[in-house]
């Protein structure tokens, strides 16, 4: 059967390619140590749970309404005020499956064949992939590790033209851990101020793995309220990857011509997560400042382990849980076995000899360094650290 040319302008995200590759050498019997994917090892939080439990044991199991029950949607304004100090009625909020559905409801309603959309590089892998779906044209900004890759407001102005419709942007961010201050984002959004038919997408789903103390939005500056849809969800804040459910706050319009294509698509979110998640986001945030610390813990320690190793160059992540560092003073070297030509290469050497999966740059748009997830265990991280320090000393 012929299948749409859409299909032709996308790939299979190479962060669920090497996560196969690593259950494929598991199931032989080899010791991998998987740093590829970026989920919290950390089970939901009982209260989470319970409050599930308590629904399905209620009967609340029929189709929800296509944004989302008005319990949950009043939740997340409650949230966005207490959290973010911005307000949004629950008719400019919608609920979806999962933040990565929110991320293409607003795309696809915004985009148009031929308009462009910036994106900051590096970038989470299904940016670019979705912005193509729509028939977009993703035009990149190189941002390096110099800049702890960020985006400054010159490149930024450079980078608009008159076919700009859209800027997508994570912070924190996956894959770098980099988190704009409310000083930069302002720097960003004086440019945004001279460009009125520019939207912004701000991912905003590891809002609370924050190193810096406060996370900042983009949606904070009135004169943009207008143009900017936060996407956020519960997968990481609140180890719920598996529960599929995310949130966009925006203007009215896109909000409805999100429910309307999501009608189509999927409906409603599924009716126990969304019960659940009134409970995640009116509770205390304890179990989730938990796990933000542990993942501190493990920053500082891959960090320091990565600074040790020569030839690795590394930024400090200040959220998420990735370390990206750049790893192009190999590009050349051999083991005798193995030479190692590119990122790609270096990710495959890594598996291959220390059996530790990551993730190569270019899937995020930086052929110069990998992603490494420290979303599991001291002892799989200290272990991993270990095996790749041994692995990059026989490369000459």
């Amino acid at each position: 059967m012929q299948l749409a040319k859409r299909l032709d302008s996308i790939s299979e995200p190479q962060t669920i390619k090497m996560a196969k590759l690593s259950r494929e050498l598991k199931a032989k019997g080899v010791n991998v140590i998987d740093l590829s994917l970026g989920e919290p090892d950390f089970r939901t939080p009982e209260y989470i749970c319970n409050a599930a439990v308590k629904a399905i044991n209620d009967g609340f199991t029929k189709y929800p309404p296509v944004a989302g029950i008005p319990d949950l949607l009043e939740a997340i304004s409650l949230k966005l005020k207490r959290d973010n100090n911005l307000d949004y009625a629950a008719n400019e909020i919608i609920v979806s499956t999962g933040a990565k559905q929110s991320l293409a409801n607003a795309v696809l309603c915004i985009v148009d064949p031929g308009d462009e959309v910036i994106i900051p590089t590096p970038y989470w892998v299904t940016y670019s992939s979705l912005v193509l779906l729509a028939g977009g044209v993703p035009k990149y900004v190189e941002c390096t590790i110099a800049d702890d890759f960020k985006l400054t407001p010159e490149k930024l102005e450079g980078a608009i033209s008159a076919k700009t419709k859209l800027f997508m942007f994570s912070s924190p961010c996956n894959p770098t851990g980099s988190v704009y201050s409310k000083a930069e984002l302002e720097g960003l959004a004086n440019v945004f101020k001279r460009y009125p038919q520019v939207a912004i997408i701000s991912d905003e789903i590891y809002e609370y793995i924050n190193y810096t103390g406060r996370h900042e939005s983009i949606a904070q500056f009135t004169e943009l309220r207008d143009r900017v849809i936060i996407v956020n969800g519960m997968s990481k804040g609140f180890a719920m990857t598996g529960w599929r459910l995310g949130y966009m706050a925006g203007p009215r319009n896109i909000v409805q011509a999100c429910d309307k294509l999501q009608a189509q698509f999927t409906s409603g979110a599924n009716s126990i997560t969304q019960k659940a998640s009134v409970t995640a986001l009116l509770g205390d945030l304890t179990e989730t400042n938990k796990m933000a610390n542990a993942f501190k813990e493990r920053r500082d320690y891959i960090i320091g382990a990565l600074k040790k190793m020569p030839g690795v160059l590394v930024n400090q992540p200040e959220g998420a849980f990735y370390a990206f560092p750049d790893i192009s003073s190999f590009f050349g070297k051999t083991d005798g076995e193995t030479t190692i030509s590119n990122d790609e290469d270096f990710s495959m050497y890594l598996l291959n000899k220390a059996h530790v999966a990551t993730v190569w740059g270019a899937a995020f748009g930086c052929g110069n360094c990998i992603r490494i997830s420290f979303a599991a265990s001291m002892t799989s991280l200290m272990d991993a650290m270990g095996r790749m320090a041994i692995a990059l000393q026989e490369l000459h």
